[in-house]
């Protein structure tokens, strides 16, 4: 738990100007901090996705699922540099995997990833 000493004097000064209990403003700032398990889980997700072949990995996922050999051609890079990408959005929870015979398919994990892709397309678009 975070203590209220840790809290500069300008900030507390702020602070006191601003409400008529800064106590309790205080006490429900700290409420509003992530636990770290939460922030480690939402920067792997955010990590999975800041590479420019990973996106276009789920791009091309949108369509429905595909094996390695087609993400291959999608972005034109060896089997080794896909497999590496597909291994950190699968950890990432982005993408899913399924096994047939010695084929491996992938394909977007949860409706959740084209949501936040569409997201990111609607925020790019007015800047």
């Amino acid at each position: 738990m975070k203590s209220t000493d840790s809290i500069p004097t300008s900030t507390r000064q702020t602070l006191e100007r601003l409400y008529e209990n800064p106590e309790t403003r205080v006490t429900s700032l700290f409420e509003m901090d992530v636990d770290d398990e939460t922030v480690e889980n939402r920067l792997t997700v955010f990590k999975a996705l800041a590479n420019d072949h990973r996106l276009r990995i789920l791009e091309a996922l949108r369509d429905g699922e595909m094996c390695t050999c087609e993400l291959q051609v999608v972005l034109d890079a060896p089997q080794s540099t896909v497999a590496s990408h597909l291994r950190e959005l699968t950890d990432a929870g982005l993408v899913k995997k399924r096994r047939e015979g010695k084929w491996t398919f992938y394909r977007i994990g949860d409706t959740a990833v084209i949501q936040l892709l569409s997201l990111a397309t609607a925020l790019t678009e007015d800047s």
